[in-house]
């Protein structure tokens, strides 16, 4: 996933479950914000004097002070990169969106990226040895500085998410993948935000062959009614279609890549291993689909088909899919 995606992916997130988000990291937020208040702002870009480029910030909500006729923004950032300059240029967005709306501001910074994991600054200033000009301070949610056992009992959306980012030793990925979903299974969400969730954990919690391995085994392990409501999230990176019954199934499953193929490894028994395969998840994840977009899907090579495999998922509705078949062509 390229960067853009990655904030795309995050802004989403929070923006879906903002209360949610709140209600984990600033509880405090909540006690005097009115709920069903929350606007949020559309696009707003201010130039980068840094790189020279127009920025678009993250995430811009508009809300009331709960019983009063005052308003303030709560202004967040995603940064999945480690930068230097990052607390200024929350100083420079503070200092723009504070003149354009003359509201109070709370701003929140989210570190999303692995490493570096020392402590980031939550604060900006300009000081002289006998004098402080400036010190401006921003709330931080460091991902990597968080143990996901912390939150594996909070029954919150964020959290089922966010745990797939945080301190994750290489021997427990398999078990905190399993964990998102078992925590997203028992909040009873939607089906649009159950694959919001789950998309996002299966974006950077991608398991490896032994990995798999261990997840199948420790699915074995919990109740029947959370096993089937977890398989039932499952989609992208385990034997699905050999697990459902499909014969022709591939050993890796869609996520994986879609590259190991059928047994024999001949071009065509794996292409249509892999035809059965994402038109079932298809099916799976928009219903009965229009004829004329399955007939499209049959008539791909082999190559396009594994490029669709792994475009799938970060489709939202059956338009999706019929945009991205109509570029193909």
């Amino acid at each position: 996933m390229n960067r853009t995606d990655h904030d795309k992916l995050f802004k989403q997130l929070i923006q879906v479950f903002f209360l949610e988000f709140l209600e984990l990291f600033f509880p405090e937020v909540l006690n005097y914000l009115d709920k069903d208040s929350i606007v949020f702002l559309d696009k707003e870009i201010f130039s980068d004097i840094a790189s020279g480029e127009r920025r678009e910030l993250d995430l811009v909500a508009k809300a009331k002070f709960l019983g009063k006729e005052a308003f303030f923004l709560i202004h967040l950032e995603n940064q999945s990169e480690a930068r230097g300059t990052f607390n200024r240029r929350m100083f420079r967005y503070f200092s723009m969106l504070l003149d354009l709306h003359q509201l109070p501001i709370y701003p929140i910074a989210v570190f999303s990226y692995d490493k570096p994991k020392r402590a980031e600054s939550n604060t900006y200033q300009v000081a002289f040895p006998d004098f402080t000009v400036l010190s401006f301070n921003y709330r931080v949610i460091q991902l990597n500085q968080l143990n996901w056992r912390d939150f594996v009992n909070k029954p919150n959306a964020i959290a089922s998410a966010l745990m797939s980012k945080m301190q994750i030793k290489p021997k427990e990925r398999a078990k905190v993948k399993l964990e998102c979903l078992r925590l997203l299974v028992t909040l009873k969400l939607d089906r649009a935000k159950m694959q919001l969730i789950s998309g996002f954990v299966d974006t950077y919690l991608k398991l490896n062959a032994q990995e798999l391995q261990i997840f199948r085994q420790e699915i074995d392990k919990i109740i029947p009614i959370e096993k089937e409501q977890v398989m039932q999230i499952v989609t992208s990176w385990m034997e699905d279609g050999i697990q459902q019954g499909l014969q022709q199934g591939l050993q890796q499953g869609l996520q994986q890549g879609l590259q190991q193929g059928l047994q024999q490894g001949k071009k065509e028994g794996k292409k249509e291993g892999e035809l059965a395969l994402i038109l079932r998840q298809v099916k799976k994840r928009f219903g009965i689909v229009k004829q004329t977009i399955e007939n499209k899907i049959e008539g791909l090579p082999l190559e396009k088909l594994e490029e669709l495999g792994e475009a799938l998922f970060d489709f939202k509705t059956e338009s999706d899919l019929a945009s991205w078949l109509e570029k193909v062509d």
